[in-house]
């Protein structure tokens, strides 16, 4: 049975993803600014399109990202689960810096980021077959 205190990390890599969310978010507002993207206008300067793909990207992201991270932290381990999450976290960083720059820079972010989604999600499915056949 889990404590709750080992879901302590799971928890904070979920606040940590919350946050790089909003703050990929205020970056979509700030380039509409500089960029005199108005509401509700998605194109524009491709600067601006892709400050908005990463926000959308991540927000596709998410509903893979969240369920597999809890998932795999009650049916595996919260510690690797958080482990992965923060993999997850620094690959999403990297794209984003690497997308601003050139859509062709945000190769090794995707990857990152791909890898540990692929990894909670099988993991989970593992743990949960493991304790169901227990």
């Amino acid at each position: 049975m889990l404590e709750v205190k080992t879901l302590i990390f799971p928890s904070f890599i979920t606040t940590f993803t919350l946050i790089l969310y909003f703050v990929l978010t205020a970056n979509v507002g700030r380039a509409r600014a500089k960029y005199k993207v108005p509401v509700p206008n998605t194109s524009g300067d491709p600067d601006f399109e892709r400050v908005f793909r990463v926000q959308q990207n991540t927000l596709e992201q998410l509903i893979l990202f969240l369920p597999s991270l809890w998932l795999f932290s009650l049916f595996v381990s919260p510690i690797w689960g958080a482990g992965l999450g923060a993999l997850w976290i620094i690959g999403r960083i990297l794209y984003a810096w690497g997308y601003y720059q050139s859509a062709e820079k945000r190769v090794l972010g995707f990857g990152i980021n791909s890898l540990s989604i692929l990894a909670l999600l099988l993991g989970s499915l593992v743990g949960i077959i493991r304790t169901f056949m227990a």
